[in-house]
C-alpha cells in the first residue's frame, strides 16, 4: 500500500492538446514526446514552448534522438547534449534520457555528462532500462548518478505484469531514487497495481481515438503506410480517462 501519500500521475503526451487534456484532467506532470509508436523520440522546439507557456503543470522533456536502441554514436550523443539545451532554453522542469553500453548497463561517463548539463532540470532515467541487461547493477549506477525518477515496466510489456519487480526496485531504492511504473496502465488496472507495487508516481497516455472533421476524405493515396485508419484518425489524451485514473488515485 501507498500510506496515504499522495499519488502523482504523469501524462505522456504527444501533442499540445494532450498536453492540455492532460492539465485539465487532473494530471501533476507530463512528458512530452513525440513518435510514441517508435517508444517516443524528442519533440519539436515549437511544442516545448508551446506546452511551457501554456500550462501551469511540470513539462519534461524525452530526450531521445531516434528510435531503436539506447546505444549512440558521438553524432547522436551531441544532438542529446543539443536538445537538453534547447529544452533548458525553452524553461522546461526536466529532462527524460537514458543512456546504455555495449553490455546493457549504463553509460556512465555519458550519462554524467548529460546530469550536469541538465541541472538544474529534474532528470529521469527511461524506458532504456526496460532493455537493460542487469536491472538491480543499473538501478545502483542511477542511485549513484543522483537521477531524480527512474520509469519503468518492470522489464516486462506492461506494468502490471512487471510490478513484482517494480516493488522490488522500490524496496532496494529506499527512497534514494523514485519508482515510476509506465506501459499499459489504464482504468481497469490502475488500483491493483497501486496495491501491488506500492508507488506513489504513475505514467500513462490515457488516449482515446479523435476522427477527422474532414468531410473530403482521401481513400486511395496512404501516407501512414503501417496503418490505412490513421490518416483520418489518431489518438489523443483523454481528459475523462485521466480523471478517472486520478480519482482513482485519490481513493487510495
Amino acid at each position: 500500500m501507498t500510506e496515504n501519500k499522495e499519488i502523482i500521475i504523469e501524462v505522456c503526451a504527444t501533442s499540445i492538446m494532450s498536453a492540455i487534456a492532460a492539465e485539465k484532467g487532473g494530471a501533476k506532470r507530463i512528458e512530452l514526446c513525440d513518435n510514441i509508436l517508435e517508444g517516443g523520440t524528442t519533440p519539436s522546439a515549437g511544442m516545448i514552448r508551446m506546452a511551457t507557456e501554456k500550462l501551469n503543470l511540470d513539462v519534461c522533456v524525452l530526450i531521445r534522438p531516434r528510435g531503436g536502441d539506447f546505444l549512440y554514436n558521438n553524432i547522436e550523443f551531441e544532438q542529446i547534449k543539443q536538445d537538453i539545451l534547447i529544452a533548458k532554453q525553452l524553461n522546461a522542469d526536466g529532462v527524460v534520457i537514458g543512456i546504455l553500453d555495449k553490455d546493457g548497463l549504463v553509460d556512465m561517463v555519458r550519462m554524467e555528462e548529460l546530469i550536469s548539463l541538465a541541472k538544474p532540470m529534474q532528470v529521469v532515467f527511461h524506458r532504456a532500462f526496460d532493455m537493460c541487461s542487469e536491472p538491480y547493477i543499473v538501478l545502483n549506477q542511477l542511485i549513484e548518478l543522483k537521477v531524480d525518477r527512474l520509469l519503468t515496466s518492470g522489464q516486462k510489456n506492461t506494468a502490471i505484469e512487471g510490478a513484482e519487480l517494480i516493488r522490488e526496485l522500490i524496496t532496494i531504492a529506499r527512497g534514494r531514487i523514485e519508482i515510476m511504473p509506465g506501459s499499459g496502465i489504464n482504468t481497469e488496472n490502475f488500483s491493483e497495481l497501486i496495491i501491488k507495487t506500492g508507488a506513489t508516481n504513475y505514467h500513462l497516455t490515457g488516449r482515446s481515438i479523435v476522427r477527422s472533421g474532414m468531410d473530403y476524405q482521401q481513400n486511395i493515396v496512404l501516407l501512414n503506410s503501417l496503418n490505412k485508419d490513421a490518416d483520418y484518425a489518431w489518438q489523443e489524451t483523454d481528459v475523462n480517462i485521466i480523471r478517472e485514473i486520478v480519482r482513482i488515485g485519490n481513493t487510495k
